[in-house]
Parts: C-alpha cells; sequence; structure tokens
C-alpha cells in the first residue's frame, strides 16, 4: 500500500483553506496578503518535509533550513499589521531578511551553526509575536471588531508554536549529541507537522477573519498533526442593553478593571454619541483604528477608555450594540437569523452566535421563541 506521510495531509488540509481565502477576491488579497504567504509557505514546507521524511528524498534537504527561516519573520510581519493603523511592508523591514541571509550563508561555508541561527531565530520572533499580544485583543487595531478575538487567539497559538519549534530543535540537537541522533528523525517528523498545523490553523484564523470567513471549521477540523521550525476569556456575564434602543449606549460595569479618569469618562461619553448617532457599528468591517480616527484620537487612548469606564473591551463594546440591534428585528421583525446577523453587522454566523450567546445566554432562534411568548431576558 502506497505511504501517504502525514505532513503530506497537513499540506492539503492547509492547501484547502489556502484556496479558499484566493476565492475571496483582490480585495482579500490584498488585505491578507502577508497570512496568503504564509499559508503557500506552509504548505509547500509540508510537502517538503514529506518527501524528506517520508520518502527520504535528500535532495529537499537544503531548502528546509531556508525555508524554515521564513516562517518566524513572516508570522510576526502578518500579526504585526494588525497591531498597526497603517498596515504593509515597508523598505524599514529588510532586517527582517537577515536570518534567512545567516542560514543561506552558514550553508555555504558549513551546516554546524545553523541550526543554533534557527533556534534563536523561531524563539526570538516567538517572543516577539507574545509581546504583540501584551495588550490583548484591543492592540489589534486593525483587525474587524467581530472577530479580534480569534485573531488574538491566532497570535498567541503562533507565538507559542514558534517557541515550541526552537525548542523542539534543542531536544534534537541533544539527540544528535547523547544518542547519534537516534530519535531524530521521529521526533522531526512528528513535531515539524504538528507545528506546521498549529502555524497553519493561526494563520487560517486570522485569514479568515480579516476575509469575513468563519474560522470554526478550521477549528474544528484539526485534530493531529505536524513543522518543526527546522533546523478576556469572555466575560461570564453581559452588559444589560435596552433592547428597545437600536443604538443603546453601554452602561458601564459595576466593577471597571481600574479607576477610570474624567478624561476617560469624556472618551467613553463622546464614543457612546458617536455610536448612537451614526451607528457605526452597522459597519462590519469596523476596526479600533477607524473608531479613533473618527474620535480624532490615538487607538491606545480609546481602548483604555473603554476598558477603564465600561470595563469591557472594545470589541464587545461595539458587539453589545450589535446584539441590542439584533434582538430588536429579532423581536420586531420577521427577518430571518441569517440575515439579521449581516443587519447588525456581524460577517460570520459563528461570531454573530458566540456573542449573543454571551449577551443572552441564548441563542438567537431560543431568544426569538421565548420573545414570541414573552418569556425573553433583555438584551
Amino acid at each position: 500500500m502506497l505511504l501517504v506521510p502525514l505532513s503530506f495531509l497537513v499540506a492539503l488540509f492547509l492547501a484547502v483553506f489556502l484556496v479558499r481565502l484566493l476565492g475571496e477576491g483582490r480585495e482579500s488579497w490584498r488585505r491578507n496578503s502577508l497570512f496568503l504567504a504564509l499559508l503557500s509557505l506552509y504548505v509547500v514546507q509540508s510537502l517538503l518535509v514529506g518527501l524528506r521524511w517520508g520518502y527520504g528524498v535528500m535532495a529537499v534537504l537544503p531548502a528546509l533550513p531556508v525555508m524554515a527561516s521564513l516562517v518566524p519573520a513572516l508570522s510576526f510581519l502578518a500579526f504585526r499589521d494588525l497591531t498597526r493603523e497603517e498596515p504593509g511592508l515597508s523598505v524599514r523591514d529588510w532586517p527582517h531578511l537577515l536570518p534567512t541571509a545567516a542560514t543561506l550563508m552558514l550553508l555555504l561555508i558549513g551546516r554546524a551553526p545553523v541550526d543554533l541561527v534557527i533556534i534563536a531565530n523561531f524563539l526570538g520572533y516567538g517572543l516577539g509575536l507574545l509581546w504583540l499580544a501584551r495588550l490583548g485583543p484591543d492592540g489589534l487595531i486593525a483587525a474587524r471588531l467581530d472577530g479580534s478575538l480569534r485573531s488574538f487567539r491566532a497570535l498567541m497559538l503562533t507565538g507559542i508554536a514558534l517557541i515550541a519549534s526552537a525548542l523542539t530543535d534543542v531536544v534534537i540537537s541533544l539527540d544528535m549529541l547523547w544518542s547519534g541522533g537516534r530519535y531524530s528523525p521521529m521526533v522531526v517528523s512528528a513535531a515539524t507537522t504538528l507545528i506546521l498545523l498549529l502555524l497553519g490553523i493561526s494563520a487560517v484564523t486570522a485569514g479568515q477573519e480579516e476575509a469575513g470567513e468563519g474560522a470554526d471549521a478550521t477549528v474544528d477540523q484539526a485534530s493531529a498533526l505536524e513543522p518543526r521550525a527546522m533546523s478576556d476569556r469572555d466575560r461570564p456575564s453581559a452588559v444589560p442593553m435596552d433592547a428597545a434602543n437600536t443604538s443603546a449606549s453601554v452602561p458601564a460595569s459595576s466593577t471597571p478593571t481600574r479607576t477610570a479618569t474624567e478624561d476617560h469618562r469624556q472618551i467613553a461619553t463622546a464614543l457612546d454619541d458617536l455610536m448612537r448617532e451614526k451607528r457605526l457599528w452597522a459597519d462590519p468591517d469596523l476596526n479600533l483604528a477607524r473608531l479613533a480616527r473618527r474620535l480624532g484620537l490615538p487607538a491606545r487612548a480609546v481602548s483604555e477608555a473603554v476598558n477603564r469606564v465600561h470595563g469591557i473591551s472594545v470589541s464587545h463594546y461595539v458587539n453589545n450594540h450589535r446584539i441590542t440591534e439584533a434582538c430588536r428585528l429579532l423581536g420586531d421583525t420577521d427577518m430571518p437569523v441569517t440575515r439579521i446577523l449581516f443587519e447588525a453587522g456581524f460577517m460570520t454566523k459563528s461570531n454573530f452566535n458566540r456573542e449573543f450567546l454571551r449577551v443572552t445566554g441564548e441563542s438567537p432562534s431560543d431568544w426569538r421563541r421565548a420573545q414570541n411568548l414573552g418569556l425573553a431576558k433583555t438584551c
């Protein structure tokens, strides 16, 4: 029977989602170009790993460390774009090519030090991604507020996966030193495929969220597989909102994270007015950067004001407005749920259902049924 390496299945799995993202059109390509490049890199890397460790094709061996050296920097740059108002690459990003250049140079003069460069590469960028994550979901100011939590989790997963890959290389190096590499083929094949899968899932999740697709299928289909770097949990209770007011402002939490100053309250009030008058929550592509520009303030100031005054993240703040509108439409119209989620400003059914459950404790269908019986809770 023909042997099909697990890494080939990973490549096929990721290629399916790559094709789906490519099918979103040129606008999606422009917004997600780095994530598309990442997925393409993971697909090719998985195929090469399968050829090397599944079929013993030695000709691909020199390409593995070179391609692996591209993974950390490209991962960092892709997620960094979600933290900036002006995404994209510039000439100032040239230092991110240094790890790959160093890898190529060392391969030409001798392979021994390459593993150390790759370990440092993956470890450094893994820590860099975790540093980007320090501000939480609100730090991803360019991410759509509809899916910023998923993008944040993808960011965290990528950082952890890069660090795990670096540690895997350390284990392999120790195995080469102590047992002559007796267990290295098995460790390389399994660890590389698993880490590539995790990195791919992260890229797919973030890319789909920014393209307006749900990422549930990606998460649900992931079970086990392999890259080697080569050598707010949601708040349990929601802030109640007046369902009779389409754009009701979000009341302050009874337990804000830190004391709000007068400046924070002024910013929060201005944001409440803007949301009520302009219905900004209806824009499915709304992000923190856009909100900040409308207020003429830094994104960090807006985020901090919402956190301190309302005790919730900006994504929850905006989604609370959206759920209020969804409740109004569910109660006052016969509009189908699949249309209501778009009218309320959501882009995916999965995100809508998750946020509706967070706010009301029920699914949209159950809430509408209870509303018809006069038993529905207030949104």
